[in-house]
């Protein structure tokens, strides 16, 4: 259910020194029902259908695995998300991918490889900032112990990040190994739990508590019938609006609105998936498209928001296999005719996951930072009749 979430959790008092602020109990349980969604609250983005999950697992062969790493009492708040093109072996079964880089004050890991040669063979894991090295580390790890992958030498591993130090004790350094492989090892299809979860445990968006967002959304069959799910760690500012409503400023909190010194800076991840048999070079296009949905929530793209977009695509057709024993590769893509469909789509559910990773925070208070007051914003989508139910 989408209810269910990963947590793991680290007091003190069960773990007393180093072991306690190191070692992480992992606890799989079902918390009280988490908060709704913005469709859950009748507000539909877009005019596209959801898939059955409205998630980015919707793409078929997408798995999702997060680990929250939480502890209040010494300002934790952080955690790993892990994004799973397939189940398989991806080093040797590798996907179709490319990167879009909207601003680019941030530390994502990988990207030039992805740019030169257009695929992926490791998963994606986002994290905070200052876990990109141990979380790379853990990749190659992982990659170099997957059965198959005996004669690998070199790994590009895929890290993501947005820096959740307001929140989080960031210098503690406190994301391990384990914590990496084991969103990695728990990573599964299904509904994918939003909000303050994994790597979205500490971020802000917005002037609120942000997090992690997912959305899908079906194109028409007589077009393909094709699937585009994102998922968004959202960690940046601006001028929220929803459904082209000015929340924010009608909550009179928006970038500007009180001192010229206040900030929007921050970042934002965005993974976006298709089942759609697309090249390295029409995903790069879609990605370009994700940039568009977050301009649609009010997102600036700040000096210092690091906000970039990993696209890639799960057809099965179109994976590029390693070794190979012929120097032709041979695949049917769609045309470029083809893409307008999938762009609207990926602008619908990039503005929709970031959305959700606002609702899915909800009711969360910490360091003068509080959770969407979802109240207030439902009565203001009221008055400008935006609401569907």
């Amino acid at each position: 259910m989408k209810n269910s979430r990963f947590f793991i959790f680290a007091p003190a008092k069960l773990f007393p020194g180093v072991l306690g602020s190191l070692l992480m109990l992992v606890f799989m349980h079902d918390l009280p029902a988490q908060n709704k969604n913005a469709r859950d609250l009748g507000i539909e983005v877009g005019i596209l259908p959801t898939g059955p999950w409205n998630a980015i697992t919707d793409v078929r062969g997408v798995q999702v695995g997060h680990v929250t790493l939480l502890d209040s009492s010494k300002s934790i708040r952080t955690g790993v998300t892990a994004i799973l093109p397939h189940p398989g072996n991806v080093f040797q079964d590798k996907v179709p991918a490319a990167m879009y880089i909207g601003n680019g004050f941030g530390k994502l890991m990988g990207y030039s490889q992805v740019e030169e040669l257009g695929n992926l063979e490791t998963p994606i894991v986002l994290t905070n900032t200052l876990g990109v090295p141990v979380a790379a580390q853990s990749l190659i790890k992982y990659t170099l112990e997957q059965t198959g992958n005996e004669k690998v030498r070199s790994v590009n591993p895929i890290v993501g990040e947005t820096n959740d130090g307001h929140l989080h004790d960031i210098r503690g350094l406190h994301v391990q190994e384990a914590n990496v492989l084991q969103a990695i090892k728990q990573a599964k299809p299904g509904a994918v739990a939003e909000g303050a979860v994994g790597a979205g445990t500490g971020t802000m968006a917005f002037g609120f508590k942000g997090g992690i967002g997912t959305s899908s959304r079906v194109i028409p069959k007589e077009r393909g019938g094709y699937t585009v799910g994102v998922l968004v760690q959202s960690n940046f500012g601006g001028v929220l609006q929803i459904d082209g409503v000015p929340v924010g400023v009608e909550l009179d909190q928006y970038y500007l609105q009180k001192d010229l010194q206040d900030s929007s800076d921050g970042s934002c991840m965005i993974i976006v998936a298709t089942d759609a048999p697309v090249d390295a070079r029409n995903l790069k296009r879609m990605a370009k498209r994700a940039i568009m949905g977050l301009a649609r929530t009010g997102g600036i793209a700040s000096n210092g928001s690091g906000d970039y977009v990993i696209a890639f695509s799960t057809a099965p057709e179109n994976r590029v296999s390693y070794p190979s024993d012929t120097p032709i590769h041979s695949r049917q893509h769609l045309r470029n005719e083809a893409m307008s469909p999938l762009f609207l789509a990926t602008i619908e559910a990039c503005e929709e996951a970031i959305l959700n990773s606002l609702f899915a925070s909800a009711g969360f208070s910490a360091k003068g930072i509080e959770g969407l007051p979802v109240d207030k914003v439902l009565e203001i989508m009221r008055k400008y009749n935006r609401l569907k139910k």
